[in-house]
């Protein structure tokens, strides 16, 4: 086999060979038409991996004819080479076609007889064994299918690996650790409303959530797997699972309690019972865009939540401590971030943190081996470790395999790579890890298969994240990689600024409520926001506006339910008898929840305090649900009496903040305080000449009768002699 190992053919090489595994390496481009209409499929190899010199390999697939047109003149050849590949990146070079990498020995040619039409899939098979080949240490090999016209134009082609280990060999073991997200987008912008019901058909058998089920169910006992959980899933799926809300159109509709969802979450709590399982923050909030636009408290938050709600769903313990930020990409400031979080391990790209060039080579070069998964990192708050994925066994295990085949060729490269690996000229122990797409759709039965072959290989060695520890003499690595390009991948600034705006209305919705802790509206709030910080919204920030604006009119109407009596006027009147007096003002607190009371202040500030004097008041409110209180503002008028005076009455939380609407009021003074007492006193004093006069009088009376002569008695007729 043919090299050349000029730095530029490599790396286009490596580029290359993705899109060649995703489509499994069926067609070659820029050939004659008559190629598109062939599909040509590797279906069986078996064994995977041959122990003795004379074992046979069966290599069988079929092929056929997509086209209108009789393909005739086809043949179809088996090629290889007797030397193992010693490079990686040789290997990819291999896999995207490049030209000096691939196989030139012929072990075999076949013409197919008749015309091949569109009827059925015609089969083909090679048997060979590993003497035939010149295989004889332990490595992998290519090994080529390839079909050719009558012009001798390569019409198909299906390339792959046979991984050789020789019965007496010892293959040093490698240590590899695989991470499965269970991760998806926020279906719910309050806790209680959902903005979509895509959630229950995401569950069912066969869609991706139902697929990683599955998938968890099948590796349940299998060695070397953490499982990465997004908390707010399982919580969305809790609430799915319960009687709920959801905002269809311009209506907010009620749903019955989903029983597929709760199947859902009582399985996948069985199926992680025993598993390693670590938890992203709550919503898998993007912590560098965070850190970027000043929402420093969210990575903190987040975790704290994520434990708690992991624990409380899953009903077992789970980690904290590992995240993974988005596209396995992180800088200083996000770093320091989860670091001060209590993160002490981060899961990362190579190409955030790829190995230094070997001394004497140009920057970028890749080095010859593969280098140890473990790095350490320094932040503010001390070392954290880093474990960098694989990125070809990453695409290995996250890569699409619905082309026919497809999953063969894929477990061959796996099983090729890890063999490449361990054969590598190095003497210190290393580790892998293998990190699939965040949001990857798995075939839960090739996955799987993956699993057990990684268990089953006398070359590897399945191991769990906390296992994986720095080396002495591992080969250095660059500082963090954080370029131009990621950073306008981030969550935009004018989204999050209006994200940070909605977490201060939330901040002062909370305020008014006494001992509140996560369990309460702070808490509700708090992963309201944080669903806000989604990795799931970068590229999708105004879908994620509809999540913004249903949660910013949720808070407003909650601060609105404590409110003045009489808010919903414009202004309103207010009457003093006098140049002094009391203005009652009234709060209602309208909301019904348990756990509802509310702390609040009522401020009054005269708009003419030299001619309206506030007193002074206890104006600091302890109000139930559905309760009003009434607290009486003494005013004064100086100056001059009578007239009206507009006054601001705003509620406040004890800390000063404005909250709510403020209300103005017309206070207006009458002066006849001083009238009236001038009344009242002549009116006593006519009273008190009144009585005076009566008294009088009756004296007088009483001493005329005294003084008057009393009159003679008269004698009866007859009795004088």
């Amino acid at each position: 086999m043919i090299r050349k190992p000029a730095l530029l053919a490599v790396v286009l090489a490596t580029l290359l060979s993705f899109a060649a595994v995703a489509t499994g390496g069926t067609v070659n481009a820029a050939t004659s038409t008559s190629r598109q209409t062939l599909q040509l499929a590797i279906e069986s190899i078996s064994p995977e991996v041959p122990r003795e010199p004379t074992a046979e390999i069966k290599i069988s697939g079929s092929m056929r004819n997509t086209g209108t047109e009789p393909l005739t003149g086809l043949r179809y050849r088996l090629l290889y080479s007797a030397q193992p590949f010693t490079r990686r990146a040789d290997m990819a070079a291999y896999l995207a076609g490049q030209e000096g990498y691939q196989p030139t020995g012929l072990r075999e040619e076949k013409w197919l007889q008749q015309p091949l039409g569109g009827a059925a899939a015609t089969p083909w098979e090679f048997v060979l064994t590993p003497q035939q080949l010149g295989l004889f240490r332990f490595g992998a090999y290519p090994l080529t299918v390839e079909v050719r016209d009558a012009s001798w134009q390569q019409v198909a082609v299906q390339r792959t690996f046979v991984t050789y280990l020789p019965p007496d060999a010892e293959a040093p073991r490698t240590r590899v650790a695989m991470v499965l997200p269970i991760i998806d987008q926020p279906h719910r912008a309050d806790d209680g409303t959902f903005l979509d019901e895509k959630l229950p058909a995401s569950l069912a058998d066969g869609k991706r959530l139902g697929n990683l089920l599955k998938l968890a169910q099948e590796t349940a006992s299998a060695k070397g797997v953490t499982w990465m959980v997004d908390p707010a899933l399982l919580d969305d799926v809790r609430a799915a699972g319960r009687a709920h809300r959801v905002k269809s159109g311009d209506r907010t509709v009620s749903r019955p309690a989903d029983a597929a969802a709760a199947r859902w979450l009582g399985d996948l709590r069985t199926a992680l019972a025993s598993a390693p399982v670590a938890v992203t923050p709550y919503a898998d909030p993007d912590v560098v865009s965070l850190a970027h636009n000043g929402l420093d408290s969210a990575p903190r938050t987040g975790v704290q939540a994520a434990g708690r709600v992991g624990r409380e769903i899953l009903g077992r313990a789970v980690t904290t401590d590992v995240n993974w930020p988005v596209g396995g990409l992180l800088d200083h400031d996000g770093l320091d971030l989860l670091a001060t979080a209590g993160v002490g391990t981060v899961l990362l790209s190579q190409a955030n943190l790829p190995p230094a060039a070997p001394p004497g080579t140009a920057p970028g070069t890749a080095p010859a081996t593969t280098p140890h998964a473990a790095a350490t990192l320094q932040s503010v708050s001390g070392p954290v470790k880093a474990l960098v994925a694989d990125p070809a066994l990453s695409d290995v295990i996250g890569a699409d395999t619905s082309a026919p085949g497809a999953a063969l060729l894929n477990r061959q490269r796996f099983i090729a790579e890890t063999a490449t690996i361990s054969a590598e000229p190095v003497t210190s122990s290393r580790s892998v890890l293998v990190v699939p797409p965040r949001r990857w759709s798995p075939d839960p039965g090739h996955v799987a298969e993956l699993v057990r072959t990684a268990s089953s290989l006398p070359w590897l060695t399945p191991t769990t994240l906390d296992a994986i520890k720095p080396g002495k003499t591992d080969p250095p690595r660059v500082d963090l990689v954080y370029t131009t390009q990621h950073q306008r991948a981030e969550l935009s600034k004018s989204y999050l600024t209006g994200v940070r705006r909605v977490s201060g209305r939330a901040s002062l919705a909370t305020a008014v409520t006494p001992d509140d802790d996560a369990a309460d509206d702070s808490g509700t709030y708090n992963l309201a926001l944080l669903r806000l910080g989604s990795t799931a919204w970068r590229g999708r920030t105004e879908t994620a506006k509809s999540y913004v604006d249903r949660l910013r009119s949720t808070i407003d109407d909650r601060i609105g339910q404590v409110r003045i009596i009489g808010s919903e006027q414009t202004e309103q009147l207010r009457t003093l008898a006098g140049d002094d007096g009391e203005v009652p003002i009234s709060v209602r607190n309208e909301r019904s929840d348990p756990d509802s009371t509310v702390v609040v202040r009522v401020k009054v500030t005269s708009q003419r305090p030299g001619r309206l004097e506030i007193g002074e008041y206890d104006g600091r409110m302890v109000i139930a649900g559905g309760q009003t209180q009434t607290v009486r503002v003494p005013m004064s008028t100086t100056g001059v009496s009578g007239g009206q005076t507009t006054v601001v009455v705003q509620l406040t939380t004890d800390d000063g903040r404005a909250y709510g609407q403020r209300v103005r009021m017309t206070v207006r003074t009458t002066g006849y305080t001083g009238i009236a007492l001038v009344i009242v006193g002549a009116a006593l004093l006519v009273m008190l000449a009144a009585v005076t006069l009566r008294v009088l009088r009756r004296r007088g009376a009483r001493r005329t009768a005294a003084a008057a002569p009393k009159p003679r008695e008269s004698v009866p007729a007859g009795t004088e002699s």
